[in-house]
């Protein structure tokens, strides 16, 4: 054994073997730790679940109950004061370069772990292997730099440090700060959570991680046609050799059918997919209203700074969201149009009806059908024609 290990590879070589180990590895955070154990999204066969188990423990010493506990309660507590890592509470730049310090901070939480941490694997392996404190639990790591020096020589070294920084930095820091921060949203949940872009390849998917916050149990992350969540191709390739069970995904739309009337089955459906038929409604009904205003106003120069792109963004924003100014710059703008206040004030309508869930299901008909009956006689097309749709959208829960 030389200078350069075993293998004694090309420059070359030794980035294709780091990108490959660490890629493993974050496939192992998205689909074990984050996807299978944290949501239940989906259960693996005891072949691909050991094999996940063990290279987590070898290529980073995490433990799966305390990475579920400190990810359940970051979603059971988003974006307050209780949420273990939020860069709405402690700043993006916090989280981004420290959020493995707020991780390690979370998991020695006993309440966390005895609250958050139910239903992950206790069997002899994870008592007397995977969470034994014997070298505080560092002997995974520890070993894999041994097994790295001996392949890959001298610079095998650098490989595992890299490897060590890897997945803290993109999943502690990246998706909980910047996924937090910036980027696109298709769901205006109440949390802040962004896709940071459409194709989730270098972090597997996690990328999307508005599209996860609203669809929190979905064992895929892409909700959209053009974007790409890696991690879920993965799961189709072993779904189809029988090394996983997929339980859960996004409610299904069904074929419209334009003769239904409001029943349980419509309830049902706006309040299982909420937050899908509030981004169609900003997308058919606040967009091309908000459009039609802003010709209207386009020569007055006094009204021009209500009606332009980046208030339109404000007005389809989840109101817990907006700061202060941003709702007085809100209600400068409903207060040129009275036809954009009463389409606004219909989607706060349609949302209250979701958020009633002590009502019976004959009160929640009644409203969703006073709520259609209001559009339709609205004089509003853009309301009209949403009401007709709401009507006959059904999905597959």
């Amino acid at each position: 054994m030389g200078f350069f290990g075993l293998l004694n590879l090309p420059w070359w070589g030794y980035v294709l073997f780091t990108l490959i180990a660490t890629h493993i590895t974050m496939s192992c955070v998205t689909l074990y730790l984050h996807r299978a154990q944290s949501h239940r999204a989906l259960v693996f066969h005891p072949i691909a679940a050991h094999f996940f188990r063990f290279w987590l423990w070898l290529t980073t010493g995490m433990k799966t109950k305390e990475w579920v506990s400190v990810h359940r309660k970051h979603h059971a507590r988003c974006e307050t004061a209780d949420d273990p890592h939020s860069p709405v509470i402690e700043g993006v730049s916090q989280i981004l370069w420290r959020g493995a310090e707020y991780y390690r901070k979370a998991k020695k939480d006993p309440g966390t772990l005895e609250q958050f941490g139910i239903g992950t694997p206790d069997d002899w392996l994870e008592r007397n292997v995977y969470s034994t404190p014997f070298l505080r639990g560092k002997q995974g790591i520890l070993l894999l730099l041994l097994i790295e020096v001996i392949l890959l020589g001298v610079p095998g070294i650098i490989v595992w440090g890299i490897q060590m920084a890897w997945t803290p930095f993109f999943a502690a820091g990246v998706i909980n700060g910047i996924g937090h921060f910036v980027g696109y949203r298709n769901y205006e949940c109440a949390d802040a959570s962004t896709n940071l872009m459409p194709w989730g390849i270098l972090i597997v998917g996690e990328e999307l991680h508005n599209n996860h916050h609203t669809y929190g149990t979905s064992a895929k992350l892409s909700s959209k046609w053009w974007e790409l969540d890696l991690g879920w191709q993965y799961i189709k390739i072993l779904r189809f050799v029988g090394l996983a069970n997929v339980k859960r995904l996004p409610p299904k739309m069904l074929p419209n059918r334009l003769d239904r009337e409001v029943d349980i089955e419509a309830v049902t459906t706006l309040v299982a997919d909420r937050l899908r038929i509030l981004a169609r409604f900003s997308r058919q009904v606040i967009r091309p209203v908000f459009q039609e205003e802003r010709g209207i106003h386009r020569e007055n120069l006094t009204l021009r700074e209500a009606f332009t792109r980046r208030r339109r963004a404000l007005l389809v924003r989840n109101s817990t969201l907006l700061s202060a100014p941003e709702v007085d710059k809100i209600s400068v703008t409903l207060s040129q149009s009275e036809t954009l206040r009463q389409v606004c004030q219909s989607r706060d309508d349609l949302n209250a009806i979701c958020a009633q869930t002590m009502a019976s299901q004959g009160d929640l008909i009644d409203a969703l059908k006073t709520w259609c009956h209001n559009a339709e006689q609205s004089g509003i097309h853009a309301l009209e024609n949403f009401a007709r749709f709401l009507k006959s959208y059904r999905v597959k829960v």
